[in-house]
């Protein structure tokens, strides 16, 4: 189990009280980005673990600011979109105090996002480094099985689904799917008119994101 700091355990039970299902908030960022587009994606994964998993859940789409404490009553953030991303020193010294504390980051490059998630994610952490993850990697095989990593779910280009992640005192704190997009496979079906085996595989997929995030 991750090791969870008092002003996490503070925010994360005082929310817990009153709601004691799994959320997970969509970061709020700066720079242009559209990072809320299909904001159906959370609503339906979290339909999904409940269905198919123990996890009791609150399948709702609820956002937070980088800036704000808010986040700690969060276990998973999850950060998407097409363009460019920008974090405030405030926001910068938040999210690392979230990440070293307890919380997990989950981001999905919807084709657009590296170049400026990486440069941002170093002003966060700039003496760690992203690690490209084996097969092998327990977080694809926690509960269903992908033996070959991130599954291609929507396709822009012939390139291969990659994943990385960022690990602080051997906790993977941060996973980052790129050339793979499985939460555009999460969205309601009429928004990518992705096949329902494709649809399938990603939520089965972002069940293992989930279920890791919070075993490990």
């Amino acid at each position: 189990m991750f090791r969870i700091s008092f002003i996490f355990l503070f925010f994360y039970l005082s929310v817990f009280a009153q709601s004691p299902e799994f959320r997970i908030a969509r970061l709020k960022y700066s720079g242009g980005g559209d990072w809320y587009n299909d904001p159906s994606a959370e609503v339906n994964l979290l339909k999904f673990i409940q269905k198919n998993t123990s996890i009791k859940t609150k399948p709702e789409y609820v956002f937070v600011d980088a800036s704000s404490d808010a986040l700690f009553a969060f276990p998973v953030l999850f950060v998407t979109g097409h363009g460019n991303i920008a974090f405030s020193p405030k926001e910068i010294g938040n999210l690392r105090k979230y990440l070293e504390n307890g919380g997990f980051m989950y981001v999905d490059d919807d084709y657009g996002l590296d170049a400026s998630f990486r440069r941002e994610l170093k002003k966060i952490f700039p003496d760690n480094s992203l690690v490209e993850l084996p097969f092998d990697y327990g977080l694809y095989h926690c509960f269903y099985k992908f033996p070959q990593g991130p599954p291609k779910t929507h396709e822009h280009d012939d390139k291969s689904p990659r994943a990385f992640g960022l690990f602080l005192n051997r906790r993977l704190v941060l996973y980052y799917t790129f050339e793979s997009n499985p939460s555009d496979g999460w969205a309601d079906p009429a928004v990518h008119n992705d096949p329902e085996y494709k649809r399938e595989e990603a939520l089965k997929f972002g069940t293992n994101i989930m279920i890791w995030a919070l075993t490990n």
